[in-house]
């Protein structure tokens, strides 16, 4: 625009110049014309001379001719100058709009241009990031169509990260960790270390400041069109105290949700049990009880739901026992004189609670190893009227094929090891779960009418997706499932009986050690065969 303009004045500016040359030498002909007239009258000859002996009229017109060369050449070199700044001018209006274009993907304008749209991209991005947020599952949860459709939640510590999604090492840990894994969630843990140092967030007592130390576990999920969510948790004041934050990641820097502290001194836990017969089983069970959740955590009750006759009388010793010896009272035993049913016994023990209190409900199986670890993180990982937590729990394998049946086998805590050979996430699994019990009263508990084990916690599990609940699925380095013979009845249904063989074919061993076991004779006989080779030449040679 502004170069036009230039170029049309500048034509205007020549030709007016122009014009007045020409009026000009018009005049000054017309005023040298009498006397010319005079000098040619008879008897007199005047003859004017110009400088290198032209005559008068061809003096005007050379006069005249470069006068208009010279207004010629300084028309085209002032064309000339505006075409060139024509051009710097289309050239920088480029790159102002490059830099307004990079101005607002960054959101950062260049020098000189601070307040030029600042204030609309800085809605824009909060827009947006107010929008990613909305839709992400992190404050709220939302309806999921079925158990697949979940993404899972990786847990990870200072050292490890325990994720469902093993890859081509099929590790149930990652190992060892990628590097922009490893720098993603140490940048997570630095900011959050940043804002629990900040003076703001500091007493005036003067408290310790945090330090990597402090942080206990972390859980985290991508989804791939909203963003990243990472839940820390640290230590508190004191040991029931705990400060969790939440972080949201949507693409782009990390947005805080949440700090606060969290205080789980009174957050009673009750542990609901079914069972029928196997004693032994319950005494090993209530042994794990006295340790990690009498003399450590405290903060529990025990509800034995209990199917039949059989064997009640060797579990209320156990329990009369262990209450005996750790002054623990805080057991319930619940007989029912009917088929057992794993749905009906969690659903008996939840609903029998009658304290006034909305308690927290761990629903557990008797061959479940687990430590006060887990306890803490049944606390920080459910809400009422939030969020339920359903653990992923790390299977062990058949000891006598992990040790090859070596007399006797390590003790319990020395096997329960998070290892490639020794056991593996037992991601359809959906069991052991902790929830309060005013949600699971609103979800309408279990399906009574399913018999025996099987698909009783699926529907529970697919309840909570189909509601607005979040569902925190996570595998969990603080719980086990025992390896235990299981036998599938002909009494159940082909589809159940269908699952129990393939969950007994996956609790026996790793793919490699069955592989191992079933091509057993013909590594015998390889190994055979390469100790003939090397015996062989040796004797010869020994003969010789």
């Amino acid at each position: 625009m502004v170069g036009r303009r230039l170029l049309i004045l500048g034509g205007r500016v020549g030709l007016l110049g122009l014009l007045l040359c020409s009026c000009l030498a018009l005049l000054y002909l017309l005023s040298c014309e009498p006397g010319r007239r005079r000098a040619s009258a008879p008897g007199r000859q005047v003859a004017m001379s110009w400088p290198g002996g032209a005559t008068s009229q061809e003096g005007y017109l050379a006069l005249l001719q470069e006068r208009e060369d010279k207004h010629r050449h300084y028309m085209n070199s002032l064309t000339q100058q505006l075409a060139q700044l024509k051009e710097a001018l289309q050239e920088r209006t480029r790159q102002l709009q490059e830099a307004l274009q990079k101005a607002k993907a960054t959101g950062v304008l260049p020098l000189g241009l601070e307040g030029l749209h600042s204030p609309q991209i800085h809605t824009d991005l909060q827009e947006f990031f107010r929008a990613q947020l909305s839709r992400a599952e992190v404050q709220t949860g939302e309806k999921i169509p079925s158990e697949y459709a979940v993404v899972p939640f990786d847990s990870f510590t200072l050292r490890r990260v325990y994720q469902l999604e093993t890859g081509l090492t099929r590790h149930p840990e990652e190992r060892p960790i990628r590097k922009d894994r490893r720098d993603e969630l140490i940048g997570a843990l630095e900011t959050a270390l940043q804002v629990l140092n900040t003076p703001a967030h500091q007493r005036p007592t003067g408290r310790r400041s945090y330090a990597p130390s402090d942080f206990i576990e972390g859980l985290t999920r991508t989804v791939k069109d909203k963003g990243t969510v990472y839940e820390l948790i640290f230590k508190g004041q004191g040991p029931q105290d705990f400060r969790q934050l939440v972080f949201f990641r949507p693409f782009g820097p990390l947005v805080r949700v949440k700090n606060e502290m969290v205080d789980t001194q009174n957050m009673l836990i009750n542990i609901v049990v079914p069972l029928s017969k196997r004693a032994d089983t319950f005494r090993h069970f209530i042994s794990n009880f006295r340790d990690e959740c009498i003399r450590q955590d405290g903060k529990v009750h025990l509800t034995v739901v209990y199917f039949g006759r059989e064997q009640i009388d060797e579990v209320k010793a156990i329990m009369d026992q262990a209450s005996r010896e750790t002054h623990f009272r805080n057991f319930t035993l619940i007989q029912l004189n009917e088929e057992f049913s794993r749905g009906r016994g969690l659903d008996v023990g939840a609903r029998a609670w009658r304290r006034s209190q909305n308690v927290l409900l761990f629903f557990c199986d008797v061959d479940i190893h687990f430590t006060s670890d887990f306890l803490t993180s049944c606390r920080l990982n459910t809400e009422a009227g939030k969020k339920v937590f359903y653990p992923v729990l790390f299977s062990q394998y058949n000891p006598a094929l992990i040790y090859n049946n070596q007399t006797p086998l390590p003790p319990i805590q020395q096997q329960l090891v998070i290892r490639k050979d020794s056991g593996f996430w037992r991601d359809f699994g959906f069991g052991m779960t902790c929830q309060y019990r005013s949600d699971f009263i609103n979800i309408g508990g279990f399906d009574r009418s399913i018999k025996g084990w099987g698909l009783e916690d699926v529907h529970l599990y697919r309840k909570y997706l189909h509601s607005k609940l979040m569902v925190i699925r996570s595998p969990s380095r603080s719980i086990f499932h025992l390896w235990h013979e299981k036998r599938c009845a002909d009494e159940l249904s082909p589809d159940k009986y269908q699952m129990c063989m393939q969950t007994k074919a996956m609790s026996e061993a790793s793919h490699g050690h069955l592989g191992a076991l079933l091509f057993r004779t013909e590594i015998q006989e390889h190994q055979q065969r390469q100790r003939n080779r090397r015996e062989g030449p040796g004797e010869g040679g020994g003969g010789r």
